[in-house]
């Protein structure tokens, strides 16, 4: 019996939730207890992550062929088995030199498993009618972060780190693995991409180069802060638990702008949606550097909803300029440039932070997401997507 889009796109919602909460968000709450375990500066630590990161960019167009060609059930599955081995390796780090192996090979699984990989096997199964399910997708794992930092932290201190690092990787095992390959159907064989008219093959470099630009800086930004939020609030004036509750609401804040992008401007532009996510973060920073610690959840409601509904631009904008035929391939190269920027991210952010200070680091995220926003008003799309 086939399985209907509803539970496909709870299943993967789910997994997704669990992916990112066990690795992209692991930094902010380990970086610490790791650091000081093995006498590390944190600057190892986010180093290795980056090195993940960058690795994930490179694997990014292999992944998106993959899945275009035989679908994402099997993909995604595998991934689980390889942020498993990657968690169990982070949590037997002895150094610098086993703790990077440990994150080269989540970096793996980030390549094969974030939500490239997911939007490509809903656009292989469900072709231009799978902007919903993206956006169903995301509106699960927009809760990453709110679930992912307080369970680090709560498994932390219950069992220390290297006991968390051990079950987030059972959770892989127990959990997304027969989610993504019980419940995930086979795609069908891919259909023949339809031919491009001339204008629209003119079109596409410059609007590719625009996206990768876009993607690259929003990445970047994204990245920046889901590694060091917490430390950014403190440093301004916020109380350790004063900056987690406050970062546990970047989740809330992502599902919510995505619930608004759904029913409010579901029938306008995904062009439309991502002018408007990319002006939230620079309003915020603004706001935050002059104000302090007492406008902390004010900017992290406006950086999660804007990062929320970005999220969904990133499906959606490539399928609705160019069509689902060689989805997952183009998403796959659109993500290789962006995850070399999120590659640098949290050690260049980090080291501003450390360095420059709160302020300086927030001139920096909010200049990047106000250039990102001036380069989608000069992007103009009046032609239709190929069919």
């Amino acid at each position: 019996m086939a399985t209907g889009k509803g539970v496909v796109v709870v299943a993967l919602g789910v997994t997704q939730t669990l992916a990112w909460g066990s690795t992209y968000y692991l930094p902010a709450v380990f970086a610490d207890p790791v650091s000081a375990s093995l006498h590390l500066s944190r600057s190892w630590f986010f180093g290795a992550f980056s090195a993940a990161l960058l690795l994930s960019g490179l694997l990014g167009p292999l992944a998106g062929r993959m899945i275009d060609r035989y679908g994402g059930r099997d993909v995604l599955a595998a991934t689980n088995l390889v942020f498993a081995a990657g968690l169990v390796l982070l949590s037997l780090a002895t150094g610098a030199a086993s703790l990077t192996a440990a994150w080269l090979v989540i970096g793996v699984g980030l390549g094969f498993g974030l939500y490239e990989a997911a939007f490509a096997t809903v656009a292989g199964l469900y072709g231009r009618e799978a902007r919903n399910a993206i956006t169903g997708i995301t509106l699960f794992a927009g809760f990453a972060s709110t679930v992912g930092w307080p369970a680090s932290a709560a498994m932390i201190d219950l069992v220390g780190w290297r006991g968390a690092a051990l079950a987030w990787a059972a959770m892989h095992l127990l959990i997304g693995l027969p989610l993504n390959r019980l419940v995930v159907p086979k795609a069908p064989p891919p259909a023949p991409a339809a031919p491009s008219t001339a204008a629209a093959a003119a079109g596409i470099p410059w609007t590719m180069i625009i996206l990768g630009g876009v993607f690259g800086a929003t990445w970047f930004v994204s990245t920046a802060l889901a590694a060091h939020l917490p430390r950014l609030l403190e440093a301004l004036g916020a109380t350790p638990a004063a900056a987690i509750a406050a970062g546990a609401l970047v989740g809330p804040a992502q599902v919510a702008a995505r619930v608004a992008e759904f029913s409010l401007l579901r029938r306008a532009s995904p062009l439309l949606s991502a002018r408007v996510a990319t002006v939230l973060h620079p309003v915020g920073a603004v706001i935050l550097a002059v104000v302090g610690a007492p406008a902390a959840i004010g900017f992290v409601l406006l950086h999660g909803a804007g990062n929320g509904m970005l999220t969904i631009a990133r499906g959606t904008l490539p399928l609705a300029l160019f069509g689902a035929g060689g989805y997952g391939l183009r998403t796959g190269i659109l993500a290789a440039p962006a995850r070399v920027l999120q590659g640098g991210a949290p050690l260049l952010f980090g080291l501003v932070l450390d360095r420059a200070g709160p302020v300086a680091a927030l001139m920096l995220s909010g200049t990047l997401m106000g250039l990102s926003f001036l380069a989608l008003v000069l992007l103009r799309v009046d032609r239709p997507a190929p069919a």
